[in-house]
């Protein structure tokens, strides 16, 4: 019938079909072998896996197919990032999905991880798919070290503590799409609205950043840096730093990292420094360096400064910070 719409299941198609049609995504011939070939380099390579499971990290309610696919390599690239990646030489997909899912969605899923291949760098070198009873995407990512290592033990007493750029959008950009009821309407903007949703549904790795850290260093300093990313959230991640380096971080209260127009209030508050999903470059850094990278990178901000101690987060009037804090606001 003509203009007909055809709707195809994984199971009407086959694993064959599927690699077929999945083969326009990777480089020729990627799918003749079991393996990904990668051309020896002289640098030290980095690689990282996340998973994505439907129910857990992505929902119809929240992303579209080619959100998911955006969202499983940026995700990756970010952790490379945050490591001191040089090059994204590639990706490998390992994809879990139950027999009745539409063909649409997995093409849209590849569309999405396509997309952010062209524009952050690497291709699709491989993985597999299998059939289960949820969607899952696990992605291993590889790269190659540039000059910085950043490291999360490799913080020192007297470095100052700083992001590149604001937290808790992604947060506010699912409650958004889940409309949820805490949100009051009139706090927020249209301009702030539509960043959060798109912070939430095509998070951006910041590879700016960490060329920004690279070219700030001081000649004088040596390549020491300690750093992660806020994926977990902004005291997730400033918590990490601090027990793989053994210190404190100290925080100033009046100084978060909020968006302009973020809104005032205790739950504003808790989303900024817990919201999670931010992927934004947390590093301890050396007060010249620091200083040299908040003059070259304008989404930079100080947020503290490390001390010795045992591992712990402090406000600067000596508070500790809540351990019930952690476990209420993680992001789900």
């Amino acid at each position: 019938m003509r203009g007909k719409i055809l709707i195809e299941s994984l199971e009407q198609l086959g694993e064959e079909e599927l690699l077929k049609r999945l083969q326009r995504f990777m480089p020729i011939g990627q799918t003749k072998d079991d393996t990904a070939q990668i051309n020896s380099y002289q640098k030290n390579l980095l690689v990282n896996t996340d998973v994505l499971v439907e129910g857990v990290h992505f929902s119809k309610a929240t992303l579209s197919a080619e959100h998911v696919g955006w969202k499983s390599i940026t995700t990756n690239i970010s952790d490379l990032a945050c490591s001191g990646v040089d090059q994204i030489l590639g990706v490998t997909v390992g994809m879990i999905a139950p027999p009745s899912t539409q063909w649409s969605w997995v093409e849209g899923v590849y569309r999405g991880m396509d997309k952010a291949l062209n524009q952050f760098g690497g291709e699709l070198i491989g993985g597999d798919c299998s059939t289960g009873s949820e969607k899952v995407l696990a992605i291993t990512a590889i790269g190659t070290l540039g000059k910085l290592r950043l490291h999360r033990s490799n913080a020192l007493e007297g470095d100052y503590l700083l992001t590149s750029g604001p937290h808790g959008l992604s947060r506010l950009g699912l409650a958004l799409l889940l409309q949820d009821s805490q949100i009051d309407d009139k706090q927020l903007t249209e301009e702030l609205k539509e960043k959060a949703i798109t912070t939430h549904q095509k998070p951006t790795p910041p590879l700016e950043a960490l060329r920004a850290l690279e070219t700030s260093k001081p000649k004088k300093l040596p390549w020491r840096a300690a750093g992660t990313d806020s994926s977990d959230g902004l005291l997730a991640a400033i918590q990490s730093i601090c027990n793989s380096s053994q210190c404190q971080a100290v925080l100033d209260p009046d100084n978060l990292p909020k968006d302009p127009s973020w809104p005032l209030g205790e739950l504003w508050d808790k989303w900024c420094i817990n919201g999670g999903e931010d992927y934004e470059l947390i590093v301890s850094l050396p007060p010249s360096w620091a200083e040299a990278f908040l003059e070259n990178f304008p989404y930079g901000q100080k947020i503290g400064f490390i001390k010795s101690g045992p591992p712990q987060i402090i406000w600067n009037n000596g508070e500790k910070l809540n351990k019930s804090i952690f476990d209420e606001f993680k992001h789900f």
